[in-house]
């Protein structure tokens, strides 16, 4: 049976709450003050959330804010407040509803370390951009200190913190698995991905009385149960390797058309999801048509491993990790319920994608676009970041393993309209302060994605692959980049609109499909350089990333420069690279130094896998298997980790070969691979002599040979800031 597109109440149908009477805020109160000039006696939701507040589409906790106000709702914030005590929490006194508390835009834990572990000086969504601003696993913190405050209040939790830890998830920085955060924080409600819809259910059931129970049915939500509600069919998956004969049942994840073929690009079998009983049915197997009811049948949920389980068995961690990924699309997963002890943690099926009217309506919402007149002349670098970049559009189809954004914003592509898009930057030329004429950004988690979905929505409602573009681009997708390109050039023709840049990443084995569009790309829109990833050079690797392989990167290369010379630009290529991801062995990286040497690339900064909590990678990273295949304890393919700090060091070191620092490191790193032949003064070696490094040759012949690649390709190569908000693609 093939299920349809599920659908959503409209966003903004909901009848509106009493407190409408009271208007628009200018800015959403912060303080006593403002709410007396409001005329509130007090907030009905108030935000906690661990970033400076600035007023724009772009921050977390003004969308939620001004939605809420456009819902009837009074909302307060409390941004950045003093965590050592409950004081700072009843600035704005208790919430008639509920505190809604988030991290910010960037996972607390991300925000202060590096990858390497190390306490970060700066943060970039603090007015200042100082660190220090906000506690370690902030959703925790403050959920414990509203409690305090106002230990009757309910606490609902959101935002990309509470989103990757809504299950038991693997912790890096403890180096252990945790909990649920809903369990550690004592909050009432999670929300996970973007979470307009399930907020907009949430207050309005909270507000008409209804009680937590009640909240059961919402998506995009995890609550605490005692025990599963009765009537529900239980597929278990809490198991691995099963014992005795069974019969075996169809692939639950692998969607049939109509003449009964994959929907693969091609027809084979998707190498990303080959097994075919990841989920069993029992006490007894179900037959092949009873198996079909269910995916039809709302009341179904899976059973993961509990808590305690994955805590102790790594394999099982990695299988439920599996799981939850092939739960993912909203018009066909299931309910996930993980048991944390006595309780269950009960997650709801994906929330439904909004509309590009939906979408429309929310960033059309009344934006300041500016920080709140609280923080003075005092800077935040996010803003400065984002202040003149439009955001078009949300979610990723990529599936890279490495990568969050599509745990939290889904897989399914939503675009805002070209009216919308076109009319955020006339605002930005008309009211942010000093605007020059150059948009910095139109873009979103990836440039290039704008308007391209399935090209059938019931193929798209069946579908259970975990990437729309690997291993092969599926013949399903939408690859015109038409939209895109006439976007472009309707915002270049905007009176007062000098330059519009394309800073987001690209993914750039879509873009190579539609030359036209590399064409307008590269002629009217890249500021001299063009970030993109190919994130490394091995297939070894680039099939654990879900990265596609080199031959989509050389053919962009060569489009790329085709079309600057046809402008009569001269314009480069920055890429990106990641130094020790699971599956990358020293070898790999030896490789890759070799590579990037022979195409003349130096590269600067670099970036080294950062384990972040639910990502397919970081199970592997834990693990040590490949959550991307059938997993079992005897057998299956296992995967190596770079886990140390000294593995970590080498393989960072092989993408700065030409750094004299890492030379005598490297050096003695190669004689222990028995590549001594790559130690010399040579054009074909990696690093010069310990005797030549001595004299000063080696520095002499670094920089000559710098000159030359300069010369080149036109810069000393460099990667984005580990602490840059930016998402990387």
């Amino acid at each position: 049976m093939l299920i349809q597109p599920s659908k959503a109440p409209q966003l903004f149908s909901y009848p509106k709450y009493w407190a409408e009477c009271y208007g628009t805020a200018p800015f959403l109160p912060m303080s006593r003050t403002e709410m007396d000039q409001l005329g509130w006696d007090s907030c009905d939701i108030i935000i906690v959330t661990g970033d400076a507040y600035v007023d724009h589409p772009s921050f977390g906790m003004a969308v939620i804010g001004r939605y809420l106000e456009s819902q009837g709702f009074r909302v307060g914030i409390i941004s950045q407040p003093d965590w050592r005590s409950p004081e700072a929490f009843t600035a704005l006194g208790e919430p008639n509803l509920f505190f809604g508390v988030t991290a910010g835009n960037m996972d607390s834990m991300i925000n202060r370390y590096t990858a390497d572990r190390r306490m970060r000086s700066d943060d970039a969504y603090t007015a200042g951009g100082e660190g220090g601003s906000r506690p370690d696993r902030s959703v925790i913190v403050y959920s414990q200190r509203c409690k305090e405050a106002y230990k009757n209040t309910p606490i609902v939790i959101g935002g990309i913190e509470a989103s990757l830890r809504r299950i038991a998830q693997y912790d890096y920085w403890d180096d252990e698995v945790r909990r649920s955060v809903l369990i550690d924080s004592g909050a009432d409600v999670l929300l996970y991905g973007n979470a307009e819809r399930a907020i907009a259910e949430v207050a309005h059931k909270l507000s008409a009385g209804r009680t937590m129970d009640d909240l059961r049915s919402v998506r995009g939500i995890a609550l605490q149960l005692d025990s599963v509600p009765k009537g529900w069919v239980e597929v278990d998956s809490t198991r691995i390797d099963w014992p005795g004969n069974i019969d075996q049942i169809p692939n639950p994840y692998q969607m049939l058309d109509k003449e009964g073929a994959s929907c693969a690009s091609d027809g084979s079998k998707d190498d990303s999801d080959s097994g075919t009983d990841v989920v069993r049915i029992i006490p007894m197997p179900l037959s092949t048509k009873e198996l079909g009811k269910l995916d039809g049948d709302t009341d179904v949920y899976v059973r993961l491993p509990s808590f305690e389980k994955v805590k102790s068995d790594a394999v099982l961690y990695a299988h439920a990790s599996r799981v939850l990924h092939q739960e993912s699309n909203p018009h066909n997963a299931r309910v996930l319920v993980q048991k944390h002890g006595s309780k269950e943690i009960w997650v709801t099926r994906p929330p439904i994608p909004l509309t590009t009217e939906e979408m429309d309506s929310v960033f059309d919402l009344p934006y300041q676009r500016i920080p709140h007149p609280v923080y003075g002349d005092k800077n935040i670098p996010a803003y400065d970041m984002i202040k003149t970049s439009v955001n078009i559009m949300r979610g990723c189809f990529g599936g890279c393993t490495f990568c969050s954004i599509t745990e939290h914003e889904g897989r399914v592509i939503q675009s805002r309209s070209e009216e919308s898009i076109l009319r955020e930057i006339e605002q930005i030329r008309d009211k942010v302060p000093g605007f020059t004429g150059s948009i910095s950004d139109l873009g979103g988690p990836t440039a290039n994605m704008y308007e391209l979905n399935c090209k059938d929505g019931v193929t798209q409602a069946n579908c259970r692959r975990l990437s729309c573009v690997y291993p092969t681009i599926c013949k399903s997708l939408k690859t015109d980049h038409a939209p895109t390109t006439r976007l472009y050039r309707k915002a270049r023709a905007i009176p007062g609109i000098k330059r519009i840049l394309i800073a987001s990443g690209l993914r750039y084995d879509l873009a190579v499909l539609d030359e036209e569009y590399v064409q307008e790309l590269v002629t009217h829109h890249v500021g001299g350089y063009l970030k993109i990833a190919p994130e490394h050079s091995e297939d070894h690797t680039l099939q654990k990333m879900m990265k596609p392989g080199m031959g989509s990167y050389h053919e962009f290369k060569r489009m790329f420069e085709k079309y600057s010379r046809k402008a009569g630009k001269e314009q480069y290529l920055i890429p990106y690279f990641i130094a020790a991801h699971p599956g990358s062995t020293d070898d790999d990286m030896l490789k890759l130094a070799l590579w990037l040497k022979k195409n003349k690339f130096r590269v600067d900064q670099v970036q080294t896998f950062y384990p972040s909590p639910m990502a397919l990678a970081t199970a592997m990273y834990h693990s040590g298997r490949n959550p991307l295949k059938k997993l079992h304890y005897k057998r299956g393919e296992k995967v190596f980790a770079a886990r140390t700090i000294e593995q970590r060091r080498l393989q960072k070191a092989f993408l700065r070969y030409h750094d004299d620092k890492n030379w005598g490191y490297l050096r003695d790193s190669l004689i222990k691979m028995k590549r001594h032949d790559l130690i010399g003064d040579g054009d074909d070696h990696l690093v010069p002599s310990e005797q030549s490094a001595r004299s000063g040759r080696g520095r002499q012949m670094r920089a000559g040979q710098g000159k030359k690649m300069n010369a080149a390709r036109g810069s000393q190569w460099s990667s984005r800031p580990a602490s840059a908000p930016k998402k990387r693609r």
